[in-house]
């Protein structure tokens, strides 16, 4: 496996602080000193700094009792040497033995050192390294701390926290009374499932893995080769997408989606699943919708076989046409549908089943536990706690309803999650606010349902559903960000977003070809 290959392999894992501490407490045991990662760190971190801060610019070094204060310290005293003008506060009487060493030396270096009075420090820093705390930390800050916590998230200074932002939980994200909000967290070896939750993100800022060439054998000593939970990377969707095709393929052998989507309040919802479902490359689609929407349909989905079906008095599918379920590679079913009284047939149905939006509003967490196909679902918070109201919503609860069920459930939200019956989890870690409109899941849902279709024709079908959910969820997120970058945060619409799907992956894998 070559270095990059390796890097990419690393990419995909993240952990507990439990989990870290049993990786490192290897590598320390075979003979690599603490002392030494802990200088390898500070190298890798100021290597970064040379790369992102100005020399002109005053750094103030906040560092803690612990290693990860031992980490700021080697930071400040090599950005010190290096030119830098550095300002180190460190409130704290006692510290571990290696971090109060290294504070010895910079003081004997003559780098300003300060014990109290925070606020004037900050007014002559442009920059701050947080080195308070790093992962592990289990108690809420309080008292001077929570204060000086506090006082730093006051000022407009630039805030760069090692490994991860003072205050936070390694594992959960939930802030322990106070955490820092920083504009950079340099996330250092493995990245830590705090960087995968709701509650984390608004104190993360922008996110970089600070790579220590943590050797892979003593990652999957612990984690396994296949860990329950798994941060899904690039190659890993690249590898989930149909992007190899015979070339004697024709549209009936690259899969055929059944799409049943909309009424008449709600008909865009259904062209926008269409318009999904187009980009996946899906060979065949055929969309049911209520007759009232049936021109727009065709007019801006000419490639999809379009059936206008009866509607009830509030413009909503009435009855189904009789289909034959089993002649479609897969079904997608709920944007824009409102309230209908047949979904238990395609409940019914053996066919691969997607069902979002109003596709969920109408059924229980036994019918779908009940079905004899493969099911996905992919619920926001809100309707997932409609169908499972005794399960947290968050990963575990994602997981423990996808193993009641026997579904893959694809929990929506700026990290979405996507859990498999077989008890595996994948954190989507891309994304951005740009995709916070109304419209963007109904994109996802065609999106989906296109790959579906087309993996079908593999021969493990459990592993093709899962692989299209995977595959869906980081094509729809690096859409979001392509449209993101060349029309703002407020532009990208549902429309521009389902534009961007096609160009997105193409960026995607140039970039990867030229990195191997």
């Amino acid at each position: 496996m070559t270095i990059i290959q390796t890097r990419n392999t690393i990419q995909r894992f993240c952990v507990t602080a439990a989990q870290m501490q049993a990786i490192e407490k290897q590598i320390f045991a075979v003979g690599f000193p603490i002392a030494a990662l802990m200088e390898k760190v500070a190298a890798r971190i100021v290597t970064y700094g040379q790369h992102h801060w100005l020399k002109h610019q005053r750094i103030g070094v906040l560092a803690g009792p612990g290693h990860n204060g031992g980490d700021a310290l080697v930071v400040a005293r090599e950005l010190f040497l290096q030119g830098y003008e550095v300002i180190i506060y460190s409130p704290f009487e006692r510290c571990k033995p290696l971090t109060e060493g290294h504070g010895r030396y910079c003081r004997s270096l003559g780098i300003p050192w300060y014990q109290t009075d925070l606020e004037a420090i900050l007014g002559q820093c442009h920059l701050v390294l947080d080195g308070l705390f790093g992962f592990g930390l289990n108690r809420p800050l309080v008292g001077a701390l929570a204060a000086d916590v506090e006082s730093l998230n006051r000022h407009s200074v630039t805030v760069v926290s090692i490994d991860l932002p003072s205050g936070l939980h390694t594992d959960t994200g939930e802030v322990l009374g106070t955490a820092v909000h920083a504009s950079t967290t340099l996330c250092l070896g493995l990245w830590k499932q705090a960087f995968l939750q709701e509650t984390a993100q608004p104190y993360l800022g922008e996110t970089v893995l600070i790579d220590f060439d943590i050797p892979l054998a003593n990652i999957e000593q612990v984690l396994g080769t296949h860990p329950q939970v798994q941060r899904l990377t690039d190659v890993q969707a690249l590898q989930a997408l149909p992007l190899h095709r015979s070339p004697v393929a024709h549209k009936y052998t690259v899969g055929h989606l059944l799409l049943i989507a909309g009424s008449r309040q709600y008909m865009g919802a259904a062209l926008l699943a269409g318009h999904g479902a187009m980009a996946s490359g899906v060979g065949m689609i055929t969309l049911v919708v209520p007759d009232s929407v049936r021109h727009q349909a065709i007019a801006q989905l000419p490639g999809a076989l379009v059936m206008g079906v009866e509607e009830s008095a509030q413009g909503t599918i009435a009855t189904l046409p009789a289909l034959n379920f089993n002649r479609y590679d897969a079904i997608a079913c709920g944007p824009g549908l409102a309230q209908v009284p047949w979904l238990t047939q395609v409940l019914d149905s053996a066919a691969p089943l997607l069902l979002d939006a109003d596709g969920l509003n109408g059924i229980t967490a036994h019918q779908l536990s009940q079905r004899s196909g493969l099911t996905v679902i992919t619920p926001h918070p809100g309707e997932f706690k409609r169908l499972f109201p005794d399960v947290s919503c968050n990963h575990a609860g994602a997981l423990t309803a996808a193993q009641q069920t026997n579904i893959t459930v694809v929990l929506k939200g700026s990290k979405v999650t996507i859990a498999t019956p077989d008890g595996r989890l994948w954190l989507n870690p891309s994304s951005t606010p740009a995709l916070a409109r109304g419209g963007s899941g109904d994109v996802l849902t065609g999106l989906m349902g296109g790959l579906m279709a087309q993996n079908r024709m593999t021969a493990d079908a459990a592993q093709a559903v899962i692989s299209a959910a995977l595959g869906a969820v980081w094509w729809h997120a690096q859409a979001g960000i392509y449209a993101h970058r060349r029309r703002t945060v407020l532009g990208v619409d549902p429309l521009e977003l389902s534009r961007a799907l096609n160009p997105a992956l193409a960026e995607c894998q140039e970039l990867l070809s030229e990195f191997g």
